[in-house]
Parts: C-alpha cells; sequence; structure tokens
C-alpha cells in the first residue's frame, strides 16, 4: 500500500467523521495540523462568535466531534477537587450537560509546578460514540454523548519524586484507550473502550515524570508503532500487545514533557531537563537504536512546545519564546528568532505552554499572556502576520487550541472562546 494512503488510513481510526472533527489533544494523531481555514484576526469585540465561562481552571484542550465540544476543568483544593467534564454546543456555545468527578484518593499538594497547569491537564479522546477523560488520580471515565457513565477505571496513587500531578493525554488505537500513567502508576495502559478492561500494560522507570502524549507511526501496511518519548529513552511498542518493539537512548535526562512528531519516516521530539536538546530518529528499526540517532542538538531546542510542519519545514516556537524552522531529519536550523510582542512572561518565566497548531496554512501560537500569534510559514524567516489577545481576560492561556467547522477554539483559565462566524 502507498505509504500515504496508509497515513490516512490510520488516521481516519481516530476520527469520527472527516476534517470538521478534531478528536484528541492536537487534532490527528497529536499532529496539530487542520486543512480548516479559520480567522486570523479577532479581539474581545470582534471575531468571537461566542464565550463561555468555565467552572474552573485547566490546561487541557478542548475536543470537538460533530457539533459537541469537550473539555475538562477543575475546582476545588485539597479533598475537596473536583474534575468537570462540558458538552457544549459547538454553533451556540451552550452546555448540554456537566458531569463533576470526585477524586477518591488524596491528590498532590498544590505547589510547584502543579501550581502552574493544575489538575485538569489531560485531554480527552472520543470515538465519536463516546468521550474517554483520564483525569490523574481519579483515574480514567467514559461517558456517552448524553452524558451517562459508562465505565471508570483507577490508574494509580503514585506520585513523582517532584510531585507535578499528570498530564498526558489518552489516545485511541482501534478499540483501545492507551493512557500513559507514568505518574500515577509508572505503566501505559491499554484499556477496552467498551468497558475499561485492562488490556496490557507497558511498565518502566523511565515512564516517571513523562508528561507528553503518545503518537502512532506507520512502518507499512502490516505494522505501526505506537511511540512514546518517555525520560532518557524512546519507546516504540506494540499497540496490539504493548510488547516493545525498539527503544532509543537519548541524553535527554529528567523530565519529558513533549510529544513526537512524525514527518514520513522521520521521528523528531525535543526536550529534557536539566539538559534539553532535539533529537530525531528514523521508524523501522528493532531492537536497540540508540546508534541510529539522526542528531542531537541543543540549538534550538524546546523544553515544552511540539512543532507543525509545513512543505517538509518544521516549525516551532519554544516555551521561551523563540521561534524557529528546520528540515526534519536536519539539526541546523534554517533561522531563528524571537517572537516579538511578548511584554509578559506569564508564569516562571515562560511565555509558551501551548504548542502551536497549523489550520489553513497558517501557524497559530497561543501565548500565556500576550494573545494568540498568527504566522505565515516561510524558511526565510519569521513573519507574524496578527497577534490577537482578548481584552479582559487577563488569565494566562495554557491549553493548545482546537479546529472544528472553520472555527478555533482558545481556552484560558477563566473561559472557552469561540473565533469564527
Amino acid at each position: 500500500m502507498n505509504r500515504s494512503l496508509f497515513l490516512l488510513a490510520l488516521f481516519s481510526l481516530t476520527l469520527h467523521s472527516a476534517q470538521a472533527d478534531w478528536t484528541q489533544f492536537r487534532g490527528p494523531n497529536a499532529q496539530g495540523v487542520s486543512s480548516e481555514t479559520v480567522p486570523t484576526k479577532w479581539s474581545a469585540s470582534e471575531g468571537l462568535a461566542w464565550t463561555l465561562d468555565l467552572p474552573g481552571e485547566g490546561s487541557s484542550c478542548p475536543i470537538v466531534s460533530g457539533d459537541a465540544v469537550f473539555v475538562t476543568a477543575f475546582s476545588g483544593s485539597g479533598e475537596e477537587i473536583l474534575r468537570h467534564l462540558l458538552r457544549i454546543d459547538l454553533n451556540s456555545g451552550e452546555v448540554v450537560w456537566e458531569k463533576k468527578i470526585p477524586v477518591d484518593y488524596p491528590e498532590d499538594e498544590a505547589k510547584g509546578y502543579i501550581t502552574e497547569h493544575g489538575y485538569a491537564s489531560n485531554t480527552p479522546v472520543t470515538d465519536g460514540k463516546a468521550v474517554y477523560c483520564y483525569l490523574g488520580k481519579a483515574g480514567v471515565y467514559a461517558f456517552d454523548f448524553d452524558g451517562k457513565e459508562l465505565w471508570k477505571v483507577r490508574t494509580g496513587d503514585l506520585s513523582s519524586p517532584k510531585a507535578w500531578g499528570s498530564a498526558s493525554s489518552p489516545i485511541l488505537y482501534k478499540d483501545t484507550l492507551i493512557v500513559p500513567a507514568g505518574e500515577e502508576k509508572n505503566s501505559i495502559l491499554a484499556l477496552n473502550t467498551a468497558d475499561g478492561a485492562v488490556k496490557w500494560t507497558a511498565d518502566g522507570d523511565s515512564l516517571v515524570q513523562t508528561y507528553g502524549t503518545p503518537i502512532l507511526a506507520p512502518v507499512d501496511d502490516t505494522r505501526t508503532d505506537l511511540v512514546f518519548a518517555a525520560a532518557a529513552e524512546w519507546w516504540g511498542l506494540n499497540p496490539e500487545t504493548g510488547k516493545l518493539r525498539w527503544f532509543a537512548e537519548y541524553n535527554l535526562p529528567g523530565n519529558m514533557s513533549n510529544t513526537a512528531h512524525l514527518s514520513g519516516d522521520i521521528l523528531t521530539v525535543s526536550g529534557g531537563f536539566p539538559r534539553t536538546a532535539r533529537v530525531a530518529l528514523k521508524t523501522g528499526g528493532t531492537g536497540d537504536l540508540t546508534d541510529k540517532i539522526l542528531y542531537d542538538t541543543q540549538k534550538p531546542a524546546t523544553y515544552m512546545t511540539a512543532p507543525v510542519e509545513q512543505d517538509g519545514v518544521l516549525y516551532w516556537i519554544s516555551d521561551g519564546g523563540i521561534a524557529f524552522a528546520a528540515k526534519p531529519g536536519e539539526a541546523e536550523e534554517l533561522w531563528t528568532e524571537r517572537v516579538p510582542g511578548l511584554t509578559g512572561a506569564g508564569g516562571r518565566g515562560k511565555p509558551f505552554y501551548a504548542s502551536p497548531i497549523l489550520a489553513g496554512g497558517k501557524i497559530y501560537a497561543v501565548s500565556r499572556a500576550n494573545g494568540t500569534f498568527v504566522i505565515e510559514p516561510s524558511a526565510d524567516g519569521l513573519q507574524v502576520l496578527a497577534q490577537n489577545k482578548i481584552e479582559g481576560d487577563e488569565t494566562l492561556f495554557n491549553a493548545t487550541p482546537a479546529v472544528a467547522d472553520g472555527k478555533l477554539l482558545l481556552r484560558s483559565q477563566k473561559a472557552l472562546y469561540c473565533v469564527g462566524e
């Protein structure tokens, strides 16, 4: 089978209908790309279809299936923490239903980096029939589109040494929900979407303090790898069984917060602490692929944010506010420039927390406190088309946006905004 056709067939496994849906973290296969055209200019007074005040804070991203928008939030503190799951009508912004989910195990104390992202940082995923929520120590919940609880499963009650809380997002593979429960269980869990039964687990110490989202990397028409960037090593698993097909050790120690990017047969990831670097690897191998790493470079690299790709060029905006472009598999950057207009860092000196997305050929990069930058992809340098700030909302914008039906969904710690007609 032609590789491009196979990729399209694979991505369709996680979609409910067509391009109009944005069913998981960063859309199809977590790559942050949509063919939908969305507005390039808006403000608090114009360009917004609707605004909805949320019942609590959160860094999770909205997802969309048909006219159903799902988003999570949290409220309260200590033993009184509640997670909220809302279904919202895409066209009107009205809340269709809301579920409140208590924590049945003491959560990590609200200090350190938990104060940066909170207790609702895991983006849900949907197959168009049910919505699946990984809620840290509260566990994994499945609801149908009418709000009926279908099942729930405990993940675990562990905490990493730094107790930074849960942030990874689940994905779907066929009828399997893949849950990267590194923080609570030091495991990746595979659950049956029908009843939550555990199909397999993959355990490892390198899953401690890993906060990224897995992706699916097709090798040919008989093999697809489940790829996860863990601390100090990359994993390539069989998504049917959880068995390790390959691994590659890299010098990215400590916590890993990033999600890998797939460009053809080249994987790229950036992250690690205290050493932050960018590395790349070709897919398709087995066993120990450490000596197959294509490059390891610290400049440019980013700790938090994942790239988007347009016309064979990767574009990143680092959490520190540096934009750059590079070709997949090549260490040398095409250009590196600081994003203009960053007047307030917002949260530990990191002006960007969300990853950029690509919609209608334009890059949308949501900063924490300086609005959304619309950028024209160019291999020649940074071209900012617009900087759109929603006046009156001084809370942080930590969430990666979603795209559906010509609309852009932005989430702050205060509200959900729908940009569009």
